[in-house]
């Protein structure tokens, strides 16, 4: 935000013309809004912001606008909309949040004060100050979740305006966004808006794997054009014929989508078998089961591609079904069926309990309902420590799920990884501190197995078990069963606590390699633990040993206060000679990234080979870093790097790469190659049974016809540069084969 000296006074005629466009989104509702309020909220936003300035130059006035049109596409109430126009008066003007309430009310001024940043709290670092950031904003929603509802849309204006600011701050907010927003849309259900946050944070953490996939998508897409039509035509036909009244929708697979499954899953383009998609949409939950056996009916079904988040809802109070079926030429699609209740809370997720729902009183409550996985978040947020909260946030919160069922058939909502011990403390504390075994399927198993979806898990008590041990905070995944499990020691085993708090802190303490004297031992833990609000030094000591104060957040401050009160004994400093001077030089060698490949100047970064270009051993090669995503290792000749090389935005994103030939092992790598050859009904076989005489795999093949020749694009796993050469001079022999070239 750039602030200007104040400009003339307005004098336009109509004075809410910058709402214009609000207030006929608001017209086509159809809903009851108090216009003269929001009016009014708009005014006194644009009289707080006068002169001043977005980045891009507009009037700062724009983005409050904007954030409410997009708060009036989801149809929120009155106060809503006047708090989006509101949000930033506070923050950015000097606003007191008592003046909102005077003027528009207490509802209005709490929604204002909770999208308002915490500004005036002091924070050792602007990672915790981020992170309380993040749980005021919780707490916040756990009172009124139109808190979040208004951020998202805030968030979502931003990201859409983010290309004016510097390269940084896209970075960082384009992080923020990915690892935080857009998973909180997905929890939210807010399918719509977590699309569009995942796929503008992509343009600037990867702008090439973005363009790359959005290119390849084009083209795919550009060959089979017609192909979901036939299909969309061919279901049409079949269920008018049942029928049954429906909507049929096609969509192709978001950027986002396919670029993290071919990133996670190490996929090829030509390997995303969910690519095509057509949504059913009917009006009771009956006919969603009739379309999908008349589906299968029509279609061969792809074996364990079928989900019933039907009668397994989502969390997220997704549901749906899914499933995957091969259409014509064997190309694959997936089809959704929904009732149209289904699409509604699929698209907009919580925010169809305003959009679609004429009881709001009976809808807030609906929503608190299914809201109380934030009531659980801050419950379990008992050592206030940031990285933990970031911790819990991740795993119990923005990670996926998994579904297990009691013996008795209940559902149980696990994160991805989650143990049999999350899941005993999931049920109740007890269940948890008297668990002495557990069975998955009937099956004795490990106490740190990891049930998948759909199994059964049973909880093997005892009343003479002894409770939980240390060992499980090093298992378990959940906030939830860490902090009832540290609750259990704190109140059950005191004296052992302070025993093993003096243990870890007097091993943090010999790791200074330097002498000190049980007097300043005490007077260095003393001053520390009235630092951090203890009134006895037993008290830290307990704390440190139920865990409640992990020795990673304790040793800055005790290394510190050591340093303070135990001087070292400087020595005489040394001279360097010249040969200490070669030795230090010639010890200095780039860091192995492993993989064979050895990345110069960047230390301990994942990487990850390119799909545009497949690089092999025996090629230059060179990174981009992501931002986020690790180092993308390409050709240097790849054009990509080509086209983007010179290209100012990303000079510092370019780094040295090249094959460590001493760590090559027998390792295969991807490369694709194009085939142009006559048609001929014998043209496939006849290249399969080549590469399988060379023992070469094929991982992908697609093919398109170009006037009278046919192409073939496969993904084929070889060695190294010499190997594919042979490969290539093998298949040019293949009859009717014209060329054969590296993609």
């Amino acid at each position: 935000m750039i602030t200007v000296p104040p400009s003339p006074a307005n004098t336009d005629a109509n004075p809410y013309a910058g709402i214009d466009k609000l207030l006929l989104t608001l017209e086509k509702t159809g809903k009851k809004y108090d216009i003269e309020k929001i009016k009014r909220a708009y005014l006194f936003a644009k009289q707080m912001h006068e002169g001043q300035y977005r980045d891009s130059g507009e009037a700062y006035i724009s983005h409050p606008v904007a954030v409410a049109e997009i708060v009036a596409s989801l149809e929120l109430d009155t106060d809503s909309l006047c708090a989006a126009l509101l949000h930033d008066t506070v923050e950015d003007c000097g606003v007191d949040i008592s003046v909102i309430k005077s003027k528009f009310g207490l509802d209005v001024a709490a929604l204002v004060d909770g999208l308002t940043k915490l500004v005036h709290i002091p924070f050792d670092d602007k990672e915790a100050e981020h992170i309380e950031n993040l749980r005021k904003m919780f707490l916040a929603m756990s009172k009124d979740v139109r808190v979040i509802l208004i951020k998202l849309c805030d968030r979502l204006h931003n990201m859409r305006t983010l290309g004016v600011k510097k390269d940084e701050k896209r970075r960082q907010t384009a992080l923020e966004t990915m690892h935080v927003y857009a998973p909180l849309a997905h929890r939210l259900g807010m399918q719509r808006m977590k699309q569009e946050l995942e796929n503008l944070a992509l343009q600037y953490l990867d702008p090439i794997g973005y363009e790359e996939i959005k290119r390849d998508i084009e083209q795919k897409y550009g060959r089979s054009r017609d192909f979901l039509e036939r299909a969309r035509a061919q279901i049409a036909d079949k269920l008018t014929e049942s029928g049954i009244k429906f909507a049929l929708e096609g969509r192709v697979k978001s950027v986002y989508s396919i670029y993290r499954k071919m990133y996670e899953q190490n996929k090829s383009f030509d390997e995303i078998y969910d690519f095509y998609a057509l949504r059913v949409i009917v009006d009771t939950e009956p006919e969603c089961y009739v379309v999908l056996g008349i589906i299968h009916d029509m279609f061969k079904m792809i074996p364990g591609r079928f989900k019933d988040y039907i009668s397994t809802p989502k969390p997220n109070m997704y549901r749906s079904l899914h499933t995957t079926v091969i259409g014509r030429n064997s190309i694959p699609f997936e089809v959704q069926i929904r009732t149209w209740e289904m699409h509604h809370i699929a698209e907009y997720g919580v925010a169809a309990h305003w959009k679609y729902k004429s009881d709001i009183a009976e809808s807030r409550e609906d929503v608190d309902l299914k809201l109380s996985w934030i009531a659980k978040l801050l419950e379990n947020d008992e050592t206030r420590d940031p990285d933990e909260f970031l911790r819990a946030l991740k795993i119990d919160i923005l990670h996926d799920e998994t579904f297990v069922f009691t013996p008795k058939g209940d559902i149980v909502t696990l994160p991805q990884g989650a143990t049999v011990i999350d899941f005993a403390y999931a049920i109740h504390s007890e269940v948890g501190n008297k668990m002495v075994g557990a069975k998955i399927n009937g099956m004795m198993v490990p106490i740190d197995s990891v049930p998948q979806n759909g199994e059964i898990v049973e909880i093997i008590t005892s009343p003479t078990a002894k409770g939980p041990s240390r060992d499980w905070l090093k298992i378990v995944r959940t906030s939830e069963a860490r902090t009832k499990i540290r609750q259990w020691f704190k109140k059950e085993k005191r004296a052992e606590n302070i025993a093993m708090g003096k243990i870890e802190i007097d091993k943090e303490l010999r790791r200074y390699n330097r002498p000190y004297t049980e007097a300043q031992k005490t007077e260095i833990l003393s001053n520390i633990a009235k630092r951090l609000g203890f009134h006895e030094l037993d008290d830290l000591y307990n704390t440190v040993g139920y865990g409640g104060l992990p020795m990673s957040k304790l040793a800055p401050k005790l290394r510190d206060e050591f340093d303070r009160v135990v001087r070292p004994e400087e020595p005489e400093p040394q001279p360097v000679t010249e040969a200490d001077l070669v030795r230090q030089i010639a010890a200095q060698k780039p860091k192995k990234s492993g993989g064979g490949v050895v990345i110069d100047g960047v230390e301990g970064l994942a990487f990850k080979f390119a799909k545009c270009c497949n690089p092999l051993p025996g090629d230059h090669l060179i990174g981009f870093i992501t931002k986020g995503f690790g180092v993308s290792i390409h050709k240097r000749d790849c054009p990509n790097v080509v086209e983007n090389y010179d290209n100012p935005e990303y000079a510092t994103r370019w780094v040295p790469a090249h094959w460590d030939q001493t760590a090559l092992d027998s390792s295969l790598y991807e490369a694709g190659i194009t085939i142009v050859a006559h048609p001929d009904i014998r043209l496939l076989a006849d290249i399969t049974m080549a590469l399988a005489d060379m023992k070469v795999s094929l991982t992908g093949i697609d093919s398109h016809t170009e006037g009278s020749r046919t192409v073939i694009n496969m993904t084929i796993s070889c060695k190294n540069l010499d190997h594919l050469k042979s490969i290539l001079a093998r298949l040019k022999n293949v009859p009717n084969v014209e060329s054969v070239a590296r993609r």
